[in-house]
C-alpha cells in the first residue's frame, strides 16, 4: 500500500497546486495565529474550496476553544481537523460528538511514555499523528525525534510520522518507522512558511521510490 503523504502548512493556491502535482495525498492549513503557517479562516475556506479532488484538506487547530473550534470547522469545512496541542481525550470526544468529522491527535514524542499515551484516544481519534516535542510552537519547528522510541509500541489506531522530515531523510524514516503516512512542513519550505515546490515534488518522489521499491 503506498504510503500517504501530508504537505502541512500552506498558504496559496500554488503551493497547493504542486502538493496536488507531486502526489500527496492529504494537506495542512495551520490556523494559529503563533504560526508563520497561520492563515486566517476565510482565506483557509477559499484554498479548501480550491483545492483538487486529489487532495484531502486538513485543518490544523492548537488548544482551540471549543466554539473557535466549532466555528473554525463549520467556516472552511476541511475534511479532517487536526489537533495539535493539549487537548484531553475527554475534550475531544465532546467535539467528535457534536461534530461529525474525522480527527487525528498530534503527540510531541519526548520518551517511550509519550507514545503510550496515545492509546488514551484509541476510542475518539482517527489517526495518531508522532512528532517532535512543542517547542517554541507545537509543531513545524524542522526537529526530528527518536524514531526508534516507536519500535516497539502497538498502534492501536491508524499512525503518521511528522518532524523534520525532509526529502533527504524520509526514505529513511519510512525504514526505520514503516509509518502509513508521513507529514513535512518545514521541511519543503524555503523559509519559514515560504513553500519551495521543487522540495515538494522531491519529497513526494523519495516517498513513492521507497514505495516502489
Amino acid at each position: 500500500m503506498n504510503t500517504q503523504i501530508k504537505i502541512c502548512g500552506l498558504s496559496t493556491e500554488a503551493s497547493i497546486d504542486a502538493a496536488a502535482k507531486a502526489g500527496a495525498s492529504h494537506i495542512g492549513l495551520v490556523h494559529f495565529e503563533k504560526s508563520p503557517r497561520h492563515v486566517e479562516l476565510e482565506h483557509a475556506a477559499a484554498l479548501r474550496v480550491g483545492a483538487p479532488s486529489s487532495l484531502k484538506v486538513v485543518l490544523l487547530l492548537v488548544n482551540a476553544e471549543p466554539g473557535l473550534a466549532t466555528k473554525a470547522i463549520e467556516v472552511v469545512k476541511p475534511d479532517i481537523v487536526q489537533f495539535h496541542g493539549s487537548e484531553t481525550a475527554a475534550w475531544l470526544r465532546a467535539i467528535k460528538s457534536t461534530l461529525d468529522i474525522e480527527i487525528w491527535k498530534a503527540f510531541g514524542v519526548r520518551d517511550a511514555a509519550s507514545v503510550k499515551n496515545a492509546d488514551e484516544y484509541v476510542d475518539v481519534a482517527d489517526l495518531i499523528l508522532f512528532d517532535a516535542p512543542a517547542q517554541a510552537l507545537p509543531g513545524g519547528t524542522g526537529t526530528r525525534f527518536d524514531w526508534s522510541l516507536l519500535a516497539a509500541h502497538k498502534h492501536k489506531l491508524p499512525w503518521g510520522l511528522a518532524g523534520g522530515l525532509t526529502p533527504d531523510n524520509v526514505k529513511d524514516a519510512l525504514d526505520q518507522t514503516r509509518a502509513q503516512l508521513v507529514d513535512t512542513s518545514s521541511g519543503v519550505e524555503s523559509a519559514p512558511g515560504i513553500k519551495d515546490v521543487d522540495k515538494i515534488a522531491a519529497f513526494c518522489q523519495a516517498v513513492r521510490d521507497h514505495d516502489n521499491r
